[in-house]
């Protein structure tokens, strides 16, 4: 069994019934959509249409909000619908970054993500969802697809419908009837600073990239705002977790570099071990309940990657922490074995938020096959600058330095001038450049930093290229964390 709708676009009309019904039944709070309705102008005055899209959550039959939950907060029900558990729910908004619709969206007051649940409580005493009810043209059909005899399935099989995002592969089960395409092309249509009855919301500031071809005469003249839900703590996770990691990866090595004393001995777990606590007080502080963050030990959901990365980053930790122990114990042999197998797990600590990215089936720069060497890569670079603060004249680490650097350039200059595969990530790509921090452009100028100035001061004083190589890396992951999420995925 799978509920699903049909919308007819050659009957709505556009008279938001439907998104003002859903907010009176399930307590929508203001700014806050389960359900609207996107206006899309095709032409040239006097020929111009209007064309109306009605969008909600697809409750897709493989939901990627549903993979990546870390708490099991999210559900695909027997009957095919996508339910919240809003009380189970830590707000960690990956659901949000997992959906390539924007159906969900964070209930401030409850710290909870909440969406278009196709009216379950009403479904579940056999009345139709609210909007089915209202709707004063009978544009949404309701009703089960698996099921051939249904309205929706006969509706589908007679005519001729679309779905969202198809490439994304989440098989959606909301289907249109008539609905004009660009209206469901994200980012296709202009999108101007006022709307015919607003302003555009403000949480994307940011100017449309020049180099995205939008369709020739066509404008968004109604749509409703997403915020961008991941900010600088994630961008941050990412520096803080490569430092971690890279002190760990290299700490094997500690003798080789030149390092002697409290520098070969405890200075690689100290940063390791520092790192990764700092990385875990960000990814909690990030979460709107952070208090709430042990239910994802209590009720963990073992098919996301924020719980198997938890699980990394646990055995990570013990590890470098059983190696100071050891060496505080004076037991160097095996100190030294120990670290050999936290340097392995730090190459899973550096990498696994690739495989979490992707699981964000709505941030399609994420997805990119180059973003796991490119993880590894910004470890050695972070491992390298903390052991030059005590080993200055190894030339090993600066050449190891030098060429991650270089690797790290390649990488940021192909995530941004390489070829992607959808609109979205091509959208994003553009965006990379246009992303501020204050003054500083954070793609070109977090290069700048982290490439040619450190480059020019690791031969120079080594002692401190630490400082722009890490503050070039910030503005980096800030600008690929943001870029992701400034497209339009309605």
């Amino acid at each position: 069994m799978q509920y699903g709708f049909v919308i007819d676009h050659d009957k709505c009309i556009g008279c938001h019934a439907c998104t003002v019904a859903c907010k009176a039944e399930n307590d929508v709070p203001v700014g806050d959509f389960r359900t609207w309705v996107k206006y899309t102008e095709v032409g040239q005055f006097p020929d111009v249409k209007r064309n109306f899209a009605v969008l909600r959550c697809n409750q897709c039959t493989d939901a990627p909000c549903v993979t990546i939950c870390p708490v099991n907060a999210l559900e695909k029900r027997i009957d095919g619908i996508v339910d919240v558990d809003r009380d189970a729910c830590i707000g960690c908004k990956a659901c949000m970054q997992a959906c390539p619709y924007d159906a969900l969206y964070l209930n401030e007051d409850l710290g909870a993500v909440e969406k278009c649940h196709f009216c379950a409580h009403r479904v579940d005493n056999g009345l139709e969802p609210a909007c089915v009810v209202v709707c004063p043209v009978q544009a949404i059909i309701a009703g089960d697809l698996h099921n051939p005899n249904s309205k929706p399935s006969k509706l589908i099989a007679e005519n001729e419908t679309v779905v969202r995002r198809p490439e994304q592969g989440t098989k959606p089960n909301v289907h249109y009837i008539g609905v004009d395409k660009v209206a469901l092309s994200p980012g296709k249509a202009a999108r101007p600073e006022t709307y015919i009855w607003s302003d555009r919301p403000p949480h994307k500031p940011e100017p449309w990239p020049v180099s995205v071809l939008l369709e020739p005469n066509s404008m968004t003249v109604l749509d409703v705002g997403h915020k961008v839900q991941w900010g600088w703590p994630v961008a941050l996770y990412l520096l803080t977790k490569s430092i971690a990691a890279g002190a760990a990866l290299l700490a094997p090595f500690a003798a080789m570099f030149g390092l002697v004393g409290f520098g070969a001995n405890y200075f690689p777990e100290i940063v390791a071990l520092s790192f990764t606590a700092l990385t875990c007080l960000l990814l909690i502080e990030d979460l709107a309940k952070p208090l709430m963050f042990f239910r994802m030990l209590t009720r963990p959901n073992f098919k996301s990657w924020l719980v198997k990365g938890g699980i990394v980053l646990t055995i990570f930790g013990l590890l470098v922490t059983l190696a100071l122990v050891l060496r505080l114990l004076k037991m160097q042999g095996a100190a030294d074995a120990v670290r050999i197998f936290s340097a392995i797990t730090a190459i899973a600590a550096a990498g696994y938020t690739a495989f979490l990215f992707a699981q964000c089936k709505g941030r399609d720069l994420w997805e990119g096959k180059l973003l796991l060497p490119h993880l590894l890569v910004q470890a050695l670079v972070c491992g390298s600058v903390c052991f030059l603060t005590l080993a200055p004249s190894s030339l090993t680490l600066k050449l190891i330095f030098a060429i991650s650097i270089v690797a790290h350039l390649v990488f940021a200059l192909a995530e941004r001038y390489g070829g992607h595969e959808t609109d979205n990530a091509r959208q994003a790509a553009a965006f990379l450049t246009i992303i501020r921090i204050g003054p500083l452009k954070a793609f070109r100028d977090g290069l700048i930093l982290a490439v040619l100035l450190s480059l020019l001061l690791v031969f120079i004083i080594p002692q401190i290229v630490f400082i722009p190589a890490l503050l070039g890396l910030f503005c980096y992951e800030y600008a690929y964390i943001r870029a992701a999420q400034l497209p339009p995925l309605s």
